[in-house]
C-alpha cells in the first residue's frame, strides 16, 4: 500500500506542474487536489484555473472582479482566500458576492471594496442591490432566472408537495 501511495503523491504533483497558471506556484494536497498559490503576484485578472484546485490563494493583488462562473468548473475547491485585492462593488462582483455567501461566508466579511466611493471600505456582504450600482436585479435573476417560468416551477412543486404530504398523511395508522 505505501508503493500506491507514494505513486499517487508523485502523479498529483506531476499533474499539478502540468497544469498550474504561469503566475502561480502549484503543489499537490495530501488530501488530493493542488494547492493554487496566486499571493502578491500582482494579477490584475483571475488566470485559468485547474480542475483538481482545492486550495486557492489570490491574496494581495490587484483584483478588482471575479468573472461570472469563474469558480463553477472547481468542484473540490475549499479554501479561497482573496483578501487585500481592490475590488470595485458593483453589479461585475455580484457573482463573487453570491457563490462566497453560498460557500465561504466567512472570506465574504473579509472583503473591502476599493470603489466605487459609496462603497468603499466596506464589505461587499453589507451593500443592498442598490448600493452594487442598482444591480438588486441582478441579484435575484443569477438565482431565479426568468420570473414568470421559475414562479410557475414554484406552484407546481408546492402543489405536488403538498399532495405527497396529504397522502402519506392519510396512509397513516
Amino acid at each position: 500500500m505505501p508503493a500506491w501511495a507514494a505513486l499517487l503523491v508523485l502523479w498529483a504533483a506531476a499533474q499539478a506542474s502540468e497544469d498550474c497558471p504561469a503566475a502561480c506556484a502549484c503543489r499537490a494536497l495530501d488530501t488530493m487536489g493542488l494547492q493554487v498559490d496566486c499571493r502578491g503576484r500582482g494579477l490584475e485578472a483571475l488566470p485559468a484555473l485547474p480542475v483538481p484546485t482545492r486550495q486557492l490563494l489570490l491574496t494581495n493583488n490587484s483584483l478588482r472582479t471575479v468573472p461570472p462562473g469563474a469558480f463553477d468548473h472547481l468542484p473540490q475547491l475549499q479554501a479561497l482566500d482573496l483578501a487585500r485585492n481592490p475590488w470595485h462593488c458593483d453589479c461585475g462582483l455580484v457573482y463573487l458576492r453570491l457563490w462566497l455567501e453560498d460557500r465561504a461566508p466567512e472570506q465574504l466579511l473579509r472583503l473591502r471594496c476599493a470603489g466605487p466611493a459609496l462603497a468603499a471600505g466596506r464589505a461587499p456582504a453589507q451593500l443592498s442591490g442598490s448600493e452594487l450600482g442598482g444591480c438588486g436585479w441582478s441579484l435575484r435573476g443569477a438565482w431565479a432566472g426568468p420570473a414568470p417560468w421559475w414562479d410557475a416551477a414554484l406552484v407546481v412543486v408546492a402543489a405536488l408537495g403538498l399532495a405527497l404530504l396529504g397522502s402519506l398523511l392519510c396512509t397513516v395508522p
